[in-house]
């Protein structure tokens, strides 16, 4: 079984929650594309876990963990996250997890350039997180990056590729931002004091992951971020840099003659984003600070309070289709309780014209939501764990989200905690 959770939205939908849920019945967990960027808050018996670049499944000591060759993997953040974990008791080993040699490695001048850009940009700028994201994957594809193997390679040919592209990286911040360059002794330095210590867990993980589907393992595939930030199908260029989309998830893993069996969306009972760029349905004032307020809406990566909306019906069918979600997960509805009625975007006013397709560029940035409302429930849901526990408004308004996106969803969840959960459908 190989299966893709993934966010339908922005991003921050609890796709971590779920995966912490459900690999239980996995074997494998692979995260296949970001950075550090982003984070999955993960509530459970033993403790609260934010992980920004571990896949959520490291929380299970049965299961084995991948960072796929399509990840961009900061060392330092890596290794800290890393101990963190172990103070807390988690156990980590290359048993348990294994670093594709193919990954791409954020080096600390990946995050100078990202700050250096967002300030050039000003009032202008994408929203970065200003971790060295775009910078690197940029890199990638103009052949200039360090990838995780290299760090295991011939230490002489290592140094000449690091002195070679020390050169071209200089051209950029001493002649395009008038910095200090960058110097290859600090580079060789850098991977060293945190490369070693993520040596012995450097793998290929392809032949891994292979040989693990022919065992007929499971295999969980993790997204960060949603649909909406993908850097093709997103909201360009206001996305993140690499793609988001389940159907990247075994290209990314280090396994693209695969194919999924099945891809579970996570979606918010509402709507939330975080950084820069077009978000139709925003909330603003009294309002919005209500509804952050009771859902708690802070970046797990970078702390920044997210914006917030009622749930949107146009982003949402687009997602899922880019997704080609099976069937979907809605969590925090319980953060609606607090409602007389509910919000809903039913839909886009786009240069006076009525629209539910989800528009791009220029559109996008000028469309106009169009509200309306469904009766709240106005109670406490938390202790919910089936259907029938739910009152009928808070089932009208489940199902009414099920019919209009048109994808079954399969799970609820009621509270941030691992048994919080309701199976609303069999599948």
């Amino acid at each position: 079984m190989l299966t893709a959770i993934v966010g339908i939205n922005w991003g921050d939908e609890g796709k971590g929650r779920m995966v912490d849920l459900l690999s239980e019945n996995y074997d494998i967990v692979v995260r296949y594309q970001g950075g550090n960027n982003a984070g999955h808050t993960v509530i459970n018996e033993r403790g609260t876990f934010i992980l920004n670049l571990l896949p959520s499944g490291i929380l299970r000591e049965e299961t084995v963990n991948v960072l796929g060759p399509g990840m961009a993997i900061d060392l330092e953040h890596l290794t800290l996250e890393i101990a963190a974990l172990q103070q807390k008791g988690i156990k980590i080993s290359p048993e348990n997890l294994k670093i594709s040699d193919k990954a791409i490695i954020a080096l600390p001048y990946h995050k100078k350039l990202d700050i250096l850009e967002e300030e050039r940009l000003g009032s202008s700028a994408y929203g970065s997180t200003r971790r060295g994201i775009a910078p690197v994957y940029s890199d990638k594809y103009m052949k200039k990056a360090i990838r995780m193997g290299d760090i295991i390679s011939n230490q002489d040919w290592l140094k000449e590729k690091i002195e070679f592209v020390a050169k071209y990286k200089n051209l950029a911040l001493q002649k395009g931002y008038g910095s200090e360059p960058v110097s290859p002794r600090d580079i060789i330095h850098w991977l060293s004091r945190y490369g070693e210590f993520l040596k012995d867990y450097i793998t290929d993980t392809s032949i891994y992951l292979d040989d693990a589907e022919k065992q007929n393992k499971k295999i969980l595939f993790e997204a960060q971020l949603g649909a909406l930030r993908d850097i093709d199908y997103g909201i360009y260029p206001f996305t993140s840099s690499s793609s988001t989309i389940a159907a990247y998830a075994p290209i990314g893993a280090g396994v693209p003659h695969l194919k999924l069996h099945e891809v579970h969306g996570i979606v918010k009972a509402y709507s939330t984003c975080v950084g820069a760029g077009p978000f139709t349905c925003e909330m603003d004032g009294e309002e919005a600070e209500a509804l952050r307020a009771a859902g708690g809406e802070y970046g797990a990566a970078t702390g920044r309070p997210r914006r917030v909306g009622p749930f949107d019906i146009v982003a949402t069918k687009y997602g899922t289709m880019v997704q080609g979600a099976t069937y979907l997960t809605l969590t925090k509805l319980d953060v609606l309780s607090y409602m007389d009625k509910i919000p809903v975007c039913v839909s886009y006013e786009v240069e006076g014209k009525r629209t539910e397709y989800f528009p791009t560029g220029y559109k996008l940035e000028k469309a106009k939501p169009i509200i309306e409302y469904l009766p709240g429930f106005k109670c406490d849901i938390s202790k919910a764990r089936k259907k029938s526990d739910l009152p009928k408004e808070a089932i009208d308004y489940i199902d009414y989200i099920e019919k209009v996106i048109g994808t079954p969803i399969r799970y609820v969840s009621v509270g941030p905690k691992r048994d919080e959960y309701i199976e609303y459908k069999v599948i």
